[in-house]
């Protein structure tokens, strides 16, 4: 009797999430010439030290240490998974001499320590966990008392009358010789509580998803909230950066200053908050 060949694994079963989600969510060369522009635009020379929280994979501050041979950067994350992943796929990536100017830290940014910092970066939403009041203060305010008298805050957020929906929205994304769709599932938001659930799913050309690849349980924080409470910690300035949208009404990955936004089905802006 012939042997029955044994099947391949599907696509989404042989597939990396992490990989996925850098080809799909985070562009650190975008984000890297934000900060690294917006600081010397602010204080007229280029910052050195830079601290990811919220640092995942650490992909930010490996093109942070790109950037510059005096460039230093600390990646904070409470997750050993992911910082392992990065320091395997990410780090390894690196030039010696420049992964020597990385520290990775296994810790809570609400209990960790570093040096003074030019930037503090808190990127993808990712300060959306502290889901009270009292919990995003805290936060804000360690960061205010870990910055250097220089330093600066960065930060995005998202909103618009779509991010209130219980909704889903797709991309088609190239990886190589191959495609695969990014979904973005907003599954359940309370407008109590403030507090909302995502997902993010993977679809390959076999047919196979991995479902639930990355999932989130935030609060959709306003853009007031953020600013009243940046201001009751002490930070000196903040700025709002808008993202403008194309001749075809995409948005354009441009990010101006402005002292009113647009009341956009969805839009995305920048922070910046100066100690």
């Amino acid at each position: 009797m012939a042997k029955r060949k044994k099947k391949s694994p599907s696509m989404a079963k042989s597939a990396d999430r992490h990989h996925l989600y850098e080809l799909s969510v985070q562009c650190a060369e975008a984000e890297i010439d934000f900060v690294d522009d917006m600081y010397k635009k602010i204080h007229g020379r280029r910052a050195k030290r830079l601290r990811e929280d919220f640092c995942g994979t650490a992909n930010v501050c490996c093109e942070w240490v790109r950037r510059r041979k005096s460039n230093q950067a600390i990646g904070v994350d409470l997750d050993k998974e992911v910082l392992d992943w990065g320091r395997d796929n990410q780090l390894q990536r690196l030039k010696s001499s420049q992964r020597n100017r990385i520290r990775l830290i296994e810790e809570n940014v609400l209990s960790v320590d570093t040096e003074p910092m030019q930037i503090i970066s808190a990127m993808n939403f990712s300060y959306w966990l502290f889901k009270e009041r009292t919990e995003l203060k805290n936060y804000f305010q360690r960061v205010h008392r870990q910055l250097a008298d220089d330093g600066i805050l960065f930060m995005d957020a998202y909103g618009g009358y779509d991010s209130y929906k219980e909704m889903e929205e797709e991309r088609d994304i190239e990886d190589g010789d191959t495609t695969f769709t990014y979904i973005w599932e907003q599954e359940k938001y309370d407008p109590i509580s403030g507090n909302l659930i995502c997902h993010i799913h993977f679809e390959f050309e076999d047919g196979s998803r991995m479902q639930r690849a990355f999932s989130y349980d935030w609060r959709l924080w306003s853009l007031p909230e953020i600013h009243e409470l940046l201001n009751e910690v002490g930070f000196s300035k903040v700025t709002f950066y808008w993202q403008g949208f194309d001749e075809d009404d995409e948005p354009d990955g441009i990010f101006l200053p402005v002292s009113e936004g647009e009341a956009d089905a969805g839009w995305i802006c920048y922070i910046t908050a100066e100690k």
